[in-house]
């Protein structure tokens, strides 16, 4: 399918966040034809050229991608791969608040479903930071049916945002999943230890949530296909991108609030 893409700003509580949107192609004969929405997360260097293709690989499987920066308050656009950049991004990850991470989401869900080409259907898609954004909005968002997580950071150590004690994090508000999760690991991935699998695995099974698991003999960011510090693992990463596409068909595609087997809390 083609794609269209273009920069939006969507209003926040803190400011203009500026956005990527993906977008399919449609003739105009079509106009009539809508589709889910997907809010793109990023890793802690903002829509760089591989979350580019991330964005455009979505949007040709027939959903719109709103790519936003994650970091809108402090930083424009991409930050590139450098080590400056991940001590920048690393650092304004705690410096954030954990209710700004929550009221982009509410924003860019929003924008979402007033846009023209989207049919009100809401999924998240996230990698290392993004992957555990991705989580967070799905439980700031009721709308969110369907939150493709890869490697998440910052779950397992409560490490997202300033410290805000009014502002549970992600593993403590579980319950609040209306959606699916898929979560998707690397088992030799050093940023999340072994151990603390268990422990986010265990945090879905006490909330009763709706998840997926999956773990693959794969570093972190192997789905960065910029080949940075040799972690990209091509055929595992299309395993992962199937398991995502067979939750978004599922949940968003066609729309499914129960599949048989899962229900979920839908409106």
């Amino acid at each position: 399918m083609l794609i269209r893409e273009r920069e939006v700003n969507v209003k926040t509580p803190t400011g203009d966040m500026r956005s990527t949107l993906f977008v399919p192609k449609i003739t105009t004969d079509d106009q009539n034809i809508t589709f889910p929405g997907v809010i793109l997360y990023s890793e802690i260097y903002q829509v760089t050229g591989p979350v580019e293709r991330l964005g455009r690989r979505l949007a040709g499987e027939g959903y719109v991608v709103l790519a936003p920066d994650v970091y809108h308050e402090y930083e424009t656009g991409s930050m590139g791969y450098s080590d400056e950049a991940g001590e920048r991004g690393n650092s304004l990850k705690t410096e954030k608040p954990l209710a700004s991470y929550d009221s982009d989401a509410v924003a860019a869900a929003a924008w979402l479903k007033d846009a023209p080409e989207c049919n009100g259907r809401l999924g998240t898609f996230g990698v290392c930071l993004g992957g555990g954004l991705a989580l967070r909005a799905a439980l700031a968002v009721p709308e969110v049916r369907a939150a493709a997580c890869f490697f998440a950071t910052d779950i397992h150590n409560r490490g997202l945002g300033a410290p805000d004690p009014s502002v549970p994090h992600s593993i403590d508000s579980l319950d609040k999943l209306n959606g699916e999760a898929l979560m998707v690991w690397g088992n030799q991935d050093t940023h999340i230890p072994y151990d603390d699998l268990t422990t986010i695995r265990n945090a879905f099974r006490a909330a009763n949530a709706n998840f997926q698991w999956l773990e693959f003999n794969a570093a972190h960011a192997f789905m960065r296909d910029n080949g940075g510090k040799g972690r990209y693992d091509p055929a595992i990463s299309h395993l992962a991108w199937e398991a995502a596409f067979e939750l978004f068909q599922r949940r968003l595609t066609f729309g499914l609030v129960d599949d048989g087997l899962t229900r979920i809390r839908a409106d």
